[in-house]
């Protein structure tokens, strides 16, 4: 993994703003080295099955409790399309805390050494289960998780490391 590297800064992109279908939560991912001014505290995530019933509800319930521990965002990242992340955080009525973001070519999940192709189960390359900590544009504490385990990347792993 690349983890070890200088976090990448994210860009959030909208669609053309004379879209019907832009939206806050219609958002992909630029990614570009950081500046040396960039500062902030984020946590990120991303999306399975598991995810959806278990990983983005905890960071919804415990997004208070990361704020006052200094977290700035909490970002959903998924290798997939904004309209998909759009109709994903339409699932979850309590989403102001947490912004969702496509990843639609896996650059970004490339550029952290997160990909897992799934091409042989007809998936393509998607992004293995995690949470991070980044501090300054840099990963301060990465959860990843093994196989299809959902044990170490939980919004409460995170608040023990803060």
């Amino acid at each position: 993994a690349r983890l070890s590297s200088p976090f990448y800064k994210i860009q959030l992109r909208n669609r053309a703003t004379t879209s019907s279908h832009s939206s806050p939560n219609s958002r992909f991912i630029h990614s570009t080295r950081p500046s040396p001014s960039d500062s902030s505290r984020i946590t990120t995530m991303a999306f399975t099955p598991t995810c959806s019933l278990k990983h983005v509800p905890g960071f919804i319930e415990k997004a208070d409790e990361l704020k006052s521990k200094g977290v700035d965002d909490i970002l959903c990242i998924s290798v997939n399309d904004p309209f998909v992340m759009k109709a994903w955080a339409k699932t979850y009525p309590e989403t102001k805390n947490v912004k969702f973001l496509a990843d639609g070519s896996a650059t970004y999940t490339h550029a952290l050494g997160l990909e897992l192709d799934l091409s042989e189960k007809g998936l393509g390359v998607r992004s293995r289960r995690f949470a991070l900590l980044v501090d300054d544009l840099k990963v301060k504490v990465a959860n990843i998780e093994s196989g299809g385990e959902f044990t170490v990347s939980g919004a409460e792993d995170i608040l023990k490391a803060l």
